[in-house]
């Protein structure tokens, strides 16, 4: 079955390949997408989605193959050329500069000389439009990174392109936020526009898109229409197989002594578009995890850079971790007590792009496996550094195309593989995760969920922030909410309905009617 309608295709890829030393990347893609029509393209990390899309947007030559653009072969040399033939892109890791505005970023992919002014009322009112909150005058550095995804997103509809790319779109959204996105793109789609849709979430994708192409091993494996799928036959045409759910296994076991304990967190706002922390208090006992909910930049990433050591807090007793006051310690004190850390963004926080994944092991274990990783004087014990990283690789099933790539040669899903699995590899008796399985394919999301409850169940303590409220419940024995620096009290999962959750992510006081109302009816 060939996607989309012959001789009526907005674009058209044939034999499209890329090849990376002996690796095909993308092996012979034919792919056609109409005009309005939202188009889903699937595959598991590392099938080639990106190398695929990568060419249609003009950042990658084509080793082989031709791109046909409303019929008429095209040779795409650069992003600007993609946006002139009226292509747009937003791409999962964001292109933008974090010492410049959001209006000011913006303006970078306008051709037109507009006053910053002007593009800061235009960004703020498609903002409103689109129900995607902004600020076009917040430093992008200060922003989240579902923050940084509205920026990406309006600044490709302020192009007015013909054809959207959109990689991972609502992956940092909460479901309000999604069906707002989802209801955009449908008021697009009947205006004619065209969208090539990428997600591991295929609920949506099923509600969504038009039809589908499927990519396993860079090649085409499946088109199909997702309305006559089911989620689980869409994960098995990615992986090839049977895709494992995830399940609590058993009655909720009995938890141990606390190893995560937070008393009255205060962290004034580090810049004008920080959000302070405002006495958070919070217990995680061995063998549990809790999960924390919550719309995008209302002070996860503070509330990680406090627990992480990232920021330091006056006094010891603020944080306890393992049964050690460490509130005034850094990153590597809270490593040396058995703890583990997995931050937001991969590149350049979690992993250096330009490093090799050896070498990204050893920045994060220098100071805790001094003994193995490292010899006399300082010397570094290469075999043993490398040896670590294989396991990791191999006990994940991180996906590259090289022996010892670079951080940035990895695919976003497959990175992320490896970092939740460099920490797990330590067996932390405290594991603590900001967006777990962002961007990752479901069975690689199965994987690393699996990870973290087999983790927990071991006896560790996990603490997981996320906005996919799907993982938090189905993962987390409690769900606290964080709502302007400030977080709820943990909701144990059997009485937490997403209502409930919607609410207090809103900002709803337990105490308040519409709150009450919802806990009667799940109680009920």
């Amino acid at each position: 079955m060939q996607s989309g309608n012959e001789g009526t295709e907005l674009l058209k890829t044939t034999g499209l390949t890329k090849v990376f030393g002996e690796v095909k990347a993308c092996n012979g893609i034919d792919l056609s997408i109409a005009p309005g029509e939202i188009h889903a393209l699937l595959g598991e990390n590392g099938a080639g989605k990106s190398t695929l899309v990568k060419m249609m947007f003009g950042v990658l030559d084509p080793s082989e193959g031709e791109i046909l653009w409303k019929g008429q072969p095209v040779r795409i040399g650069s992003p600007g050329e993609a946006r002139r033939l009226g292509i747009g892109m937003v791409f999962q890791h964001f292109s933008l500069f974090e010492a410049l505005t959001a209006a000011e970023n913006i303006a970078l992919v306008l051709e037109e000389k507009t006053p910053i002014h002007k593009i800061a009322e235009t960004a703020r009112q498609l903002s409103v439009d689109y129900g995607l909150p902004l600020d076009p005058n917040a430093m992008v550095g200060d922003l989240s990174v579902g923050e940084r995804q509205r920026i990406e997103i309006i600044r490709c509809l302020l192009q007015k392109p013909d054809l959207i790319i959109l990689d991972e779109p609502t992956s940092v959204l909460t479901p309000q936020e999604a069906n707002k996105m989802f209801e955009t793109l449908e008021r697009l789609k009947a205006e004619g526009k065209s969208i090539l849709y990428i997600s591991h979430r295929l609920d949506e994708v099923k509600r969504l898109c038009d039809t589908a192409t499927v990519l396993r091993h860079g090649k085409v494996v499946r088109h199909c229409v997702p309305r006559d799928e089911t989620p689980s036959s869409l994960a098995n045409m990615m992986v090839g197989s049977d895709v494992e759910t995830v399940k609590r296994e058993g009655a909720a076991p009995e938890f141990g002594k606390p190893l995560i304990e937070i008393r009255n967190l205060q962290r004034p706002p580090a810049t004008p578009f920080s959000i302070p922390l405002r006495g958070i208090d919070l217990t995680v006992r061995a063998g549990e995890i809790i999960g924390i909910a919550g719309v995008a930049g209302n002070g996860q990433g503070e509330f990680f850079e406090a627990i992480s050591g990232e920021a330091v807090q006056k006094s010891p007793d603020v944080i306890t971790l393992n049964g050690e006051k460490c509130g005034t310690r850094g990153i590597s004190g809270r490593r040396l007590l058995g703890v583990g850390f997995v931050p937001e963004e991969r590149l350049g926080h979690g992993a250096v792009p330009s490093l090799p994944l050896s070498e990204n092991m050893l920045l994060s274990r220098h100071q805790t496996d001094r003994k193995t990783m490292l010899g006399a004087f300082g010397y570094i014990r290469n075999a043993a550094v490398k040896a670590a990283s294989q396991r990791v690789i191999s006990e994940m099933d991180v996906r590259k195309t090289a022996e010892d790539p670079e951080a940035s040669a990895l695919s976003g899903g497959n990175l992320q593989k490896y970092l939740i699995g460099r920490e797990l590899d330590r067996q932390p008796s405290v594991m603590i995760v900001d967006q777990p399985t962002w961007g990752v394919d479901a069975g690689a999301a199965a994987r690393i969920r699996k990870a973290l409850i087999a983790l927990a169940r071991s006896g560790s303590a996990v603490l997981v922030i996320s906005q996919d409220l799907d993982e938090l419940f189905e993962i987390s024995d409690s769900i606290a909410v964080m709502h302007d620096g400030r977080l709820s009290e943990p909701v144990p999962i059997a009485e937490a309905t997403y209502e409930k959750i919607g609410l207090l992510m809103g900002g709803a006081e337990p105490g308040h009617m519409a709150f009450e109302g919802v806990k009667e009816e799940a109680g009920a």
